[in-house]
């Protein structure tokens, strides 16, 4: 018996997919086109594959260097309590949120202790926005493309709007129209009193 390695093969990855290509060189739309929490409909298609970029582009404050996160003082927070502090996303459609690191850390560089700490924070957090009257879920989300220091997202979905479920939501909110800054500030003063009351 052979055993296959264990490894993320770019190259690989992209023959198969243009394996499956078109003559157009593009992959057919996916089935989540004709979801009804996809936000978009009509004719789309699928953007061709490009040749992989190595050595990635640098992230926003990689090695620790100009990074925003690092450099913002507590005030720009509406919470913070030792070694983490919570921020809105402004302006958005729907309240958003972002759990970071006083310490310039990416998921993966987190010891023991301050990932325990992380995952009973995603909980108060998640509970604190979902207390909120009108919120149906609370979508927590990480990505790590855009900036090295690591931020976890909170997004709350109102109750009954049914198309905003699921992994759509974000794509919602690129065309969603700002909530109102005063609704906005509201919010995120009841979830920051919540977090102080613990």
């Amino acid at each position: 018996m052979t055993h296959t390695e264990a490894r993320l093969d770019a190259a690989e990855i992209l023959e198969l997919a243009r394996a499956h290509a078109g003559p157009d060189g593009r992959l057919p739309a996916p089935d989540l086109a004709a979801n009804e929490i996809f936000p978009f409909e009509g004719q789309m298609r699928v953007r061709p594959l490009e040749q992989p970029v190595l050595p990635e582009p640098a992230r926003m404050g990689e090695g620790g260097k100009d990074c925003r996160v690092c450099d913002a003082p507590d005030e720009a927070y509406l919470w913070a309590r030792g070694g983490w502090r919570l921020r809105t996303a402004e302006p958005q459609p729907l309240p958003s949120f972002l759990l970071e690191p006083r310490e310039h850390v990416d998921l993966g560089d987190l010891d023991e202790r301050q990932a325990a700490e992380l995952g009973a924070l995603i909980v108060r957090v998640e509970r604190a926005i979902a207390a909120l009257p009108g919120v149906g879920r609370v979508h927590v989300n990480r990505w790590g493309d855009g900036a090295e220091h690591l931020h976890i997202w909170f997004f709350a979905r109102p109750a009954g709007v049914l198309q905003l479920r699921g992994s759509s939501l974000p794509d919602w909110l690129d065309v969603l129209p700002p909530l109102p800054p005063d609704r906005t500030q509201a919010i995120a003063h009841a979830v920051a009193d919540a977090l102080q009351a613990g």
